[in-house]
């Protein structure tokens, strides 16, 4: 087959290399650009900045005005910065130049709560360029989210959702470790908590308002709870860090979407070192009940991998817009060549 889906790439930090990497394994897509700010990477090959052991003919660069100038590109890739306000000159820069986007900004999974009228925004300029512009990964997009939405198909009526994520924290990357406070003192956490270092999981209130939406539900208010530390009881040693008894290894986060006075929809995520079993469950009240656990739980790196690269044909058949996982087909995955998937509408 002719005419690979050529890829853009913007961030390259721990997510944006595995997301690379996923790519380069998939037949039917072409990374055609790469960038970055880190110093340490600018200039150099791209297959040399993923420890590939060989070069791929792609410089990573920290100009996307000139990148943009040189070549043309079907979707860009953007994983940088969890808020949307930060992220949003590069999803303007894409949209303009007439790519697609899809970001793992947690705050574009759901924006239209938080940020109405930038929201609206990006629509009407997505629409202009005809364009689709998607927010995504596994959590939220996915587990406490979408899921959860779908499994309601098998309901007549519902009351209240309540959706878990349980993860051992020990076993991600240092990066990861460091943002949910492991190795803190309880002092120091509650004191980065409230200086908004530590912010608990980004993305339960776009989860809840994602889910009130595709069910029609007007909630009165969301309430994210200020996340909790979780001491650990023993000595714990991670690949990274020791953490002794008595200091923080790692959080849980609470949000509640309230109804009439009652929380109708409530998720959980729990993460530190200590934990005993890793799973992700959703119970459904209603008619009737579900509940479904995922034993193990889904590993949050992989998943998100295979989510922004598993959309990339949805969102390119796609009508032009902002579009939320609400919107799109079912996530299923590509399985083969992914231009066989396509049936372009733009």
């Amino acid at each position: 087959m002719e005419n690979e889906i050529k890829v853009i790439l913007c961030g390259l930090g721990p997510m944006g290399k595995l997301i690379a990497k996923g790519i380069l394994e998939k037949k039917g897509l072409k990374i055609v650009g790469a960038i970055d700010i880190a110093k340490e990477i600018v200039n150099k090959d791209l297959g040399e900045v993923l420890g590939l052991g060989k070069n791929l003919g792609i410089t990573v660069t920290n100009d996307v005005k000139n990148l943009l100038s040189k070549i043309e590109a079907d979707i860009a890739i953007i994983s940088t910065k969890s808020y949307l306000r930060d992220v949003y000159p590069q999803i303007a820069l894409f949209i303009k130049a007439g790519i697609n986007v899809i970001s793992t900004c947690e705050e574009l999974s759901y924006p239209y709560y938080k940020y109405p009228e930038l929201s609206n925004e990006i629509n009407l300029l997505a629409k202009k360029h005809r364009v689709t512009v998607l927010g995504t990964g596994i959590n939220p997009g996915y587990l406490m989210d979408t899921l959860p939405i779908v499994l309601t198909g098998a309901c007549k009526h519902v009351e209240s959702i309540k959706v878990t994520r349980v993860m051992d924290s020990s076993k991600r990357r240092v990066s990861y470790q460091k943002k949910i406070g492991m190795g803190l003192t309880p002092e120091e956490f509650r004191k980065m908590v409230d200086e908004k270092k530590i912010t608990g999981h980004v993305g339960l209130l776009e989860s809840i308002a994602m889910i009130a939406a595709a069910l029609g539900w007007k909630l009165d208010e969301i309430k994210e709870l200020p996340p909790e530390p979780v001491i650990a009881e023993k000595e714990i040693i991670t690949p990274y860090i020791t953490i002794k008894p008595g200091y923080v290894c790692g959080l849980k986060s609470i949000a509640h979407g309230i109804k009439a006075g009652k929380s109708v929809l409530t998720l959980e995520f729990i993460s530190h070192a200590a934990v005993e079993e890793e799973y992700d469950a959703i119970l459904i009240d209603g008619v009737p009940k579900v509940y479904e656990k995922i034993i193990g739980g889904i590993h949050g790196d992989e998943g998100t991998v295979a989510l922004v690269i598993n959309m990339i044909p949805k969102v390119l058949n796609a009508n032009p817009g902002l579009v939320t996982m609400k919107d799109l087909p079912i996530p299923s995955a590509v399985i083969d060549d992914i231009r066989v998937y396509l049936n372009w509408k733009k």
